[in-house]
């Protein structure tokens, strides 16, 4: 059968906003169903999988994914009459009488939550698609399915983690023999990933979105000096479990929508709420390295504590809060797991694919396969980048080349000359890491690389690092781990070397860290190729490695974006495929 995921709630936003006017615009995204995205699976393997923000190019957009959908029909060759079932990434219906207590709770779930909003937005969508072929399936399940029957393994520990699915925050699973068996819950009042995006929040920057911010700013600051305050406040219990009592201070429905008694106490206890344009300083730098070091000591007591419990020494993790690269780091060397996968969609658009292997999975016709560099989303014909380049003629000039080699050999002297490219190639990557096919690329050897390119490229904060993407070869040569370990999703830290850190400066973040990308022959064969050619030009089969996009931009997706961004930025030259683009020099223009 040909099943559809879809995630995101497209009411969600709209229907805040009609209840509560005048909120700071930021505070709108405290709610659910952001990063809608589709996937399709076809007889039980995954064809096609992209967020609906890639079209829309809304970043983080919870619009029904109806240009996602379209996509992945397309990509297999199919109409929607093929599709036998779309499945959703949430299931409120169980808590249907929680939401009845007030009127705009009532509200809330009629418009927003319930499956009648849903069959709403399908029908407004899909026209004539039946009612009766539109499954609900719960979002921690979702985010468990993704995890494990990607992962490749027969048994292992699930353990999903974000800011709340319908009414949980965690959810540990044994899974064995195509099935998951939930262990342990912990409801959203004591949610380590709410409490993480409102402190993110309290530090001037979005809830549900710049949580990787605060990630990047922890390693400048001193854990110690707050580690008291969260001590108090993320309570560690015997059986696994966590309790946060400050998420239980919001009583009256819009203290629990906007989390205001929360606030009040931070603003109290902890520290002044930052404005987003202040400047920041060491004292917010020191709560961010608190908080992180928080969120990994939860994480070690949660999958630790369930990891013995259940005897299995394979972590599958999924959910929001499994794309911190630092936690994972910290869980694969803690030596508690022999094994540890991240599913590299982990947040709510991998959910949508989730939703959709646990239907297949249900009809019996699921293929539980690792799943390789998740290049899933739409490629471009060689007539649709002529028709870009066509549109943009008088700005650029090409060079083509006749080869992949031409094209890696001439990017990667460029690379060593300390030009900063752009690279273009095949289909995008589904999940939010650019892993060499929609990607800026740079020598991470260059003093002052890091700097520009956060200042003339990617137009964002200074204090935010950049990940290497090495060759699968070479890794431990540079990297503090085992020859051979593959690391392919840019989803976990490690350590740089201490002989290669100064040699490294670009890459290497303030703390020795790195959040690397392995590159196999196997799985990212141009990607290689690339770095195969950097490495017989610089001595290092290894390049900076960053999303192609600037700031407050979902990565490019199309021929046209790619150009309009290029020439909008700093970015030296641009590789579509194997097409160089440059910016067309004037007379008296040097």
């Amino acid at each position: 059968m040909n099943i559809i995921g879809i995630s995101g709630l497209e009411n969600s936003m709209a229907f805040k906003r009609r209840q509560w006017p005048g909120l700071d615009e930021r505070e709108y995204r405290m709610s659910q169903g952001h990063d809608a995205a589709a996937a399709l699976i076809a007889d039980g393997i995954l064809v096609a999988a992209a967020a609906e923000e890639r079209f829309n190019r809304k970043k983080h957009s919870g619009d029904f994914p109806r240009r996602a959908i379209e996509y992945c029909l397309t990509e297999a060759g199919m109409e929607l009459d093929d599709v036998g079932e779309i499945a959703h990434a949430f299931d409120y219906a169980p808590f249907a009488a929680a939401y009845s207590i007030d009127p705009i709770g009532a509200a809330c779930y009629r418009e927003v939550y319930s499956k009648e909003a849903l069959l709403k937005s399908v029908d407004r969508h899909l026209p004539g698609f039946p009612p009766a072929r539109v499954r609900s399936v719960n979002h921690h399940l979702s985010h468990a399915a993704s995890a494990y029957f990607t992962s490749g393994w027969e048994d292992c520990l699930v353990v999903v983690i974000d800011g709340m699915g319908e009414v949980h925050s965690a959810s540990v699973y044994r899974a064995g023999a195509g099935r998951l068996e939930r262990v342990h819950q912990i409801s959203a009042a004591n949610s380590i990933g709410i409490l993480y995006s409102l402190i993110t929040f309290h530090l001037g920057f979005d809830f549900n979105a710049d949580e990787y911010k605060i990630m990047g700013l922890a390693p400048y600051g001193d854990p110690e000096r707050f580690r008291p305050f969260f001590e108090q406040t993320v309570l560690l219990s015997e059986d696994g479990s966590i309790q946060i009592p400050i998420l239980k201070l919001n009583r009256t429905r819009e203290e629990r929508e906007n989390h205001l008694r929360t606030r009040e106490y931070l603003e109290r206890h902890l520290v002044p709420a930052r404005d987003p344009e202040a400047e920041i300083t060491d004292v917010h730098r020191d709560v961010a390295a608190a908080l992180q070091a928080c969120l990994d000591r939860t994480m070690l007591h949660l999958c630790g504590y369930f990891g013995r419990k259940t005897g299995l020494k394979r972590l599958a993790l999924a959910g929001g809060v499994a794309l911190n690269c630092t936690a994972n780091g910290r869980l694969l060397s803690s030596g508690l797991f022999d094994e540890i996968y991240v599913q590299p969609a982990a947040g709510d658009d991998g959910a949508a694919l989730g939703a959709a292997l646990y239907r297949a999975a249900n009809l019996g016709t699921v293929r539980n396969e690792r799943i390789p560099a998740p290049f899933y989303g739409p490629e471009h014909s060689a007539a649709e980048i002529d028709a870009a380049l066509a549109r943009f003629a008088d700005r650029i000039d090409v060079v083509r080349f006749a080869t992949l080699d031409d094209v890696c050999r001439e990017a990667a002297q460029m690379i060593a000359a300390g030009k900063v490219l752009a690279w273009y190639r095949g289909r995008m990557e589904f999940g939010p890491r650019a892993l060499g096919h929609r990607s800026i690329l740079a020598d991470p050897g260059h003093p002052e690389m890091r700097d520009r390119i956060n200042a003339m490229v990617k137009m964002r904060e200074a204090f935010r690092p950049f990940a290497p993407a090495v060759t699968l070869e070479q890794v431990h040569q540079w990297f503090e781990v085992a020859p051979m370990t593959e690391l392919p999703y840019m989803i976990m830290t490690v350590d740089v070397r201490r002989p290669y850190r100064a040699e490294l400066p670009a890459i290497t973040h303030v703390n020795g860290s790195a959040r690397v990308q392995t590159v196999s022959r196997r799985d990212n064969a141009d990607f290689h190729s690339l770095l195969t050619a950097l490495g017989q030009t610089t001595g290092r089969e290894m390049t900076l490695n960053t999303s192609f996009n600037v700031k407050g931009q979902p990565i490019v997706n199309t021929p046209d974006e790619a150009v309009e961004t290029f020439l909008g930025t700093g970015i030296d030259f641009l590789f579509l495929e194997n097409i160089l683009v440059r910016r067309r020099q004037t007379i008296g223009r040097a």
